[in-house]
């Protein structure tokens, strides 16, 4: 069982940030510490990431950041009208070349249509400092809603040191566990229309995966699955080196081997 802390959050909030009727499965308690304002560009953003105690979160402080309602309705309704085509064409798939997803679809997209580009330039101007060498592909995955992404660190051959992604149709939640102390764990809380970023030592310290059914909880309450697609962009593979490097290094305390 994980540690208890108290929290920023209350199942009672919790089902008023998500808009919903009550959900089912309340869990007593909230397992997990809040990331304070402080560490945070807003209270709201905060609410939206809890971890197992203050060391793990100042560790992804800076790192780890989940902006709610990033995008509008008629937006998300701009992408799926671009993106349903394609992706109806593809059958989910139940295994993956490096087993990392469960019940899954993708596509790669350079060619946007006007308004969308516009939408996914925002996200590149939030994501990434001016100048930083970006994948000009789009990578587009839809998780059927028993569907799952399971612990995975992603290869520095595929994506640079940020990614970015929005996320469409339902919500659900991303876990990151630290590969040197699995007790370490931060929760994120991807709600529909949201964008999370993670950057350096959120994405090389800490294996990531979206939660599947049954399991998909945050701060104690259910969070249902349903299909999600999430549209990612990246930054250019570089490999560790440079100023990303020194940052990872600096927040492993110097003794991570990658």
């Amino acid at each position: 069982m994980r540690p208890r802390f108290s929290l920023l959050w209350s199942p009672v909030r919790f089902k008023a940030l998500l808009g919903s009727s009550p959900l089912p499965g309340s869990r007593t308690g909230a397992p997990g510490l809040a990331l304070s304002a402080g560490r945070s560009r807003s209270a709201g953003r905060s609410r939206l990431v809890v971890g197992s105690g203050p060391a793990v979160l100042e560790l992804v402080s800076g790192q780890v950041e989940v902006r709610e309602e990033f995008i509008s309705e008629e937006e998300e309704r701009e992408l799926l009208g671009e993106l349903e085509p394609v992706l109806k064409r593809k059958r989910y798939q139940f295994d993956h070349w490096d087993n990392a997803i469960h019940g899954y679809r993708e596509t790669e997209r350079s060619h946007w249509s006007e308004r969308n580009s516009e939408t996914l330039q925002r996200v590149r101007d939030v994501a990434f400092p001016p100048g930083t060498p970006q994948l000009g592909l789009v990578h587009v995955l839809d998780v059927d809603k028993g569907g799952y992404i399971k612990p995975h660190v992603d290869s520095v051959k595929f994506c640079g040191s940020t990614i970015a992604g929005l996320s469409l149709l339902s919500p659900s939640v991303m876990r990151l566990v630290s590969e040197q102390n699995q007790s370490d764990w931060v929760d994120l809380m991807l709600l529909r229309r949201s964008l999370y970023i993670l950057r350096g030592a959120a994405r090389y310290l800490f294996t990531h995966q979206v939660l599947k059914e049954g399991d998909s909880y945050f701060g104690g309450v259910e969070v249902p699955r349903g299909r999600r697609i999430s549209v990612i962009c990246r930054s250019l593979p570089s490999g560790l080196k440079g100023a990303v490097w020194r940052e990872v290094r600096t927040r492993a305390g110097g003794g991570v081997t990658l």
